[in-house]
């Protein structure tokens, strides 16, 4: 006799993520050992979220980055490509405790960018307030925009 079961798209797409993950050797999500199927958590490597905004005379990337300190922080520009680095420690509070779940990411990261051909790579400032780190990066004086005013004869 043949069993009836509901059809989930989504747990087809997981599936089919899950097939491809490993035929392309992504990060694979993995069951956190509960029943529940709809309770997995995907495997990967931290790297922080970033907003890149361009102004006429600057790009400004800010990074979010809550829970490492300034002197984990590292900003190089190096061949035309601005690295962001660091490290996010986990640090274990109390010996008696029990964690139930840590869904933070914890561990070294690494984003890169490639700057634009008018960023001017002499000019990089950063700042690192409140777990937010903001790097300035300057435009060249020859790639601003110029005004011209035009004389009428």
């Amino acid at each position: 006799m043949t069993t009836l079961s509901r059809w989930n798209p989504i747990r087809e797409l997981e599936n089919m993520h899950r097939r491809l993950s490993s035929v392309f050797d992504l990060a694979p999500t993995q069951s956190n050992g509960l029943r529940n199927e709809d309770e997995r958590v995907t495997v990967s490597e931290w790297s922080p979220l970033v907003d890149i905004i361009e102004t006429e005379k600057e790009y400004l990337i800010t990074a979010e980055l809550p829970g490492v300190r300034k002197d984990e922080v590292k900003v190089t520009v190096e061949n035309g490509v601005l690295n962001l680095t660091g490290e996010r420690r986990f640090e274990k509070e109390d010996k008696g405790a029990r964690y139930h779940r840590v869904e933070r990411f914890y561990g070294n990261f690494m984003r890169s960018f490639t700057l634009p051909d008018d960023a001017d790579a002499a000019q990089v400032n950063a700042e690192f307030k409140n777990g937010e780190l903001k790097v300035h990066i300057a435009k060249s004086e020859a790639a601003r925009p110029k005004q011209i005013e035009v004389k009428v004869n």
